[in-house]
C-alpha cells in the first residue's frame, strides 16, 4: 500500500513522540455547523496570509487541486478534510492522511519561489490547523452555543493538524497558549501584493467564473470581510463599509435563527454527506482526493 512521504526530519521537534494510540483517542465532541461554510473564504484568507502557505498554494504544481481550475473538486477536498478530522474514525483519518500526502508531496518551493515552503512542514500545518480551529470557534459563537467552547474542546482542535503530519506536541497546551501563539503569528504576518490580489479574488469567488462573480461576488466579499478579524482586514486593505456591516449583521441574525431549529442531519450538512462519500470511496477503491 502507498504510504505518503513523511516530513523532512529537520521540521520535526525532538520532543515529537505522539503515539498512534494517543492520536486515535482524539475525538471531536463539538457541534459541526454546515452553515459555517459562509465563513469559508475568510478562513482561507487567514490560512494563506502566512507567506509560506500562501505561496505554497499559489505556486502549487498540483493542477487537480487548483481552486481556479477545479473549484468544486478543491472545495470538496477541503471540506472533506474537516469532516474527516472532526467526525471521522481513526481509520478514516489515516486513509485521508495518505491521500492528501500524495498531493502534498509535490508542494515544495523552487529556486524561483519568493519564500521557502514544504507542505509537510508541521509548522505550516500548525498555522492552517489553528485557522481552522479558530473558524470553528467563531462559528460556534455566531451560530451555536458559546458555552460549548471549553478547554477540552480546544484540545480536540489539534485534530485539525494531527490528521496530517503535525505532532500533537506542537499544538499549544492550553487555550491561553494558543491565543499567545495566534497573536504573535498574526502580528508578524505581511501579505505581499501578489498574494493579496490572489486572496481578494478568492474573497470575491472569482474561481466560480465571471458570470457568477458579477452576480454574487459582492455578497461573497461581504461575508469574507465580515468574518475576517480586524487585523486581517487591515493587512488585506479591506474597508468594512456601513452598508456591508448592516447586511452582514442581518445575515447572521437570520442564519442563527434558522440554525437553531435545524435537525442534526441538516445542521451537519454537507460534512455528514462528505464523510459518507469518503467511506464509500474507501470501500470501492476510488481516489479520496
Amino acid at each position: 500500500m502507498y504510504d505518503a512521504p513523511q516530513p523532512d526530519t529537520e521540521y520535526l521537534p525532538r520532543a515529537a513522540r505522539t503515539s498512534r494510540a494517543e492520536l486515535d483517542a482524539l475525538r471531536w465532541t463539538g457541534d459541526i455547523h454546515g452553515i459555517g461554510l459562509t465563513a469559508g473564504s475568510a478562513n482561507v484568507v487567514m490560512q494563506l496570509a502566512l507567506p509560506a502557505v500562501g505561496y505554497g498554494v499559489y505556486e502549487s504544481r498540483v493542477d487537480s487541486g487548483n481552486l481556479f481550475k477545479h473549484p468544486i473538486k478543491r472545495t470538496r477536498t477541503t471540506l472533506t478534510y474537516i469532516a474527516v478530522a472532526t467526525m471521522g474514525s481513526p481509520e478514516d483519518r489515516k486513509a485521508y492522511r495518505r491521500a492528501v500526502g500524495r498531493a502534498h508531496a509535490q508542494v515544495r518551493s523552487t529556486e524561483s519561489s519568493p519564500v521557502e515552503y514544504n507542505a509537510f512542514d508541521p509548522k505550516l500545518q500548525l498555522w492552517v490547523a489553528a485557522c481552522m480551529y479558530k473558524g470553528l470557534e467563531d462559528i460556534a459563537r455566531t451560530y451555536g452555543d458559546e458555552s460549548a467552547i471549553t478547554e477540552d474542546l480546544y484540545r480536540q482542535g489539534a485534530l485539525m493538524g494531527t490528521t496530517l503530519q503535525m505532532p500533537l506536541e506542537m499544538w499549544p497546551a492550553t487555550r491561553a497558549d494558543f491565543e499567545e501563539y495566534w497573536q504573535e503569528t498574526v502580528a508578524s504576518l505581511e501579505i505581499d501584493p501578489v498574494i493579496r490580489d490572489h486572496l481578494k479574488s478568492i474573497g470575491r469567488a472569482e474561481f466560480m467564473g465571471p458570470l457568477f462573480t458579477r452576480l454574487f461576488g459582492w455578497w461573497f466579499e461581504i461575508l469574507t470581510i465580515g468574518f475576517l478579524p480586524p487585523e486581517f482586514r487591515d493587512k488585506m486593505d479591506y474597508t468594512f463599509r456601513p452598508w456591508q456591516r448592516l447586511l452582514f449583521t442581518a445575515h447572521n441574525r437570520i442564519a442563527r435563527f434558522v440554525a437553531r431549529y435545524l435537525p442534526k442531519p441538516l445542521a451537519e450538512f454537507p460534512y455528514n454527506v462528505l464523510l459518507t462519500d469518503v467511506r464509500w470511496r474507501m470501500r470501492t477503491g476510488r481516489p479520496l482526493v
